[in-house]
């Protein structure tokens, strides 16, 4: 693509506020790269057939064909380590290019998302309504004075009805998915460098992962990195789309964020998440985007929020997404649309820096795509919570909830 249309690439790194001069070096890099690969070849041709030659010479002409031989040794070495260089430099100029937005993405930042529906009715309160964490107080489930006690700022306990519903809305999730043919699976949430890498979330937001330098691992901040790297360096059959479902706790070290949503359980260091990811034809992944963002829909709908679904801008995709849906639910108190989840196409960005491929119908390996999307997380406790409070501090557990929480129906004020 970058040889053939480059003007394509170039215009995807423009819709995302990133430079086309990327795209340039890596054709220049791309370019001696194969020259160097030349160079290598017809010297190593060189060096066969001079050795050839050696062994059919005389006894008296041999000592001087021996000195050419070392010095065209030491040539064919010298090319060989170029080309490897070469190899490196043109693989890390191409990696620096982010994934090609699909047709339609909007061009532009944060702000310049397109409101695709809005569903539901936002709650009104004949009281004064009262935030997520004043609620998890009252109610004793959400321990942030301890947290930080024990872990430092952003960090938080979950405890009884809190800790319970959280479980519950896990385990809502769970059965839908497997309900829909996702294969559960419960993940390493440390991974190598080229996994993470790999997905391409060393880039640009890499300040944004905790790095144990003495293992020279990484802490997840999703459960997509374990499932992408699940496959890598394979062939796998997608001719019905491989579909995991993972379980685990993330960690972000929220660089950059200070001063921003500090109050509560939206925006802390570890969470517990529920993610699909699913392998599949590119053909098909625009079809499972929207399999993935009705699924989340129907979470939002049978919990009773009030939600938007919004479309990224190019400029607020990440790296590897070529399309993203925000799912973004009513937060009483703060008058707004907050992100709940989202649902990415990365087409085939991750696969190609993992080696994951396919068939195709000519019998070819070719990268399949990836898609991801979140089914539940901790965050939501916060629009449950506020959506669903009562006049004394209490707070109705959405119906749907009910029967994982022994059937309990209100979590009382203490």
């Amino acid at each position: 693509m970058l040889r053939e249309n480059p003007d394509l690439v170039r215009h995807s790194q423009r819709l995302r506020g990133a430079s086309p001069d990327l795209v340039d070096s890596a054709i220049d890099a791309d370019r001696v790269r194969r020259e160097a690969i030349g160079r290598f070849e017809e010297l190593r041709a060189e060096q066969n057939a001079f050795g050839k030659r050696v062994a059919q010479a005389s006894k008296e002409d041999k000592p001087a064909l021996l000195a050419q031989v070392k010095d065209l040794a030491a040539a064919v070495k010298a090319a060989q380590q170029e080309a490897a260089a070469a190899e490196t430099a043109s693989d890390a100029a191409a990696r620096a290019i982010q994934n090609i937005v699909l047709d339609g993405v909007p061009a532009g930042g944060e702000d310049d998302f397109v409101t695709l529906r809005e569903v539901g009715t936002r709650p009104s309160f004949d009281f004064e309504p009262r935030d997520h964490l004043e609620i998890g107080e009252i109610t004793g489930g959400i321990d942030m004075a301890r947290g930080t006690k024990v872990s430092g700022a952003r960090f938080y306990y979950l405890r009884g009805v809190a800790a319970r519903l959280e479980i519950a809305l896990m385990s809502l999730a769970l059965d839908r998915v497997l309900a829909n043919g996702f294969v559960p699976m419960i993940t390493p949430t440390l991974v190598k460098p080229e996994i993470m890498a790999g997905t391409g979330f060393l880039g640009a937001h890499s300040d944004e992962i905790y790095h144990l330098e003495e293992d020279d691992l990484y802490l997840t901040g999703t459960s997509e990195v374990a499932l992408a790297g699940y496959h890598a360096d394979e062939i796998i059959d997608v001719t019905e789309p491989l579909r995991y479902a993972g379980w685990s706790t993330c960690y972000r070290r929220e660089a950059g964020s200070y001063g921003k949503d500090t109050r509560g359980i939206i925006r802390v260091h570890q969470f517990n998440k529920l993610e699909m990811f699913v392998y599949i034809d590119p053909s098909d992944a625009d079809a499972e985007h929207q399999r993935l963002v009705a699924l989340q829909e129907g979470m939002l709908q049978d919990l009773g929020l009030s939600y938007r679904v919004i479309e990224t801008a190019a400029g607020d995709l990440g790296s590897s997404a070529a399309r993203k849906y925000d799912l973004e639910a009513w937060v009483p108190t703060q008058g707004a649309f907050r992100e709940l989840t989202s649902t990415s196409n990365c087409t085939t960005f991750q696969a190609r820096r993992l080696g994951t491929r396919f068939r195709g119908e000519n019998g070819k390996t070719q990268p399949v795509a990836t898609l991801n999307g979140t089914i539940a997380t901790t965050r939501w406790l916060v629009a449950i919570m506020e959506t669903h409070q009562n006049a004394d501090g209490s707070f109705t557990i959405p119906e749907v909830l009910r029967p994982y929480l022994g059937g309990l129906d209100v979590a009382a004020a203490l």
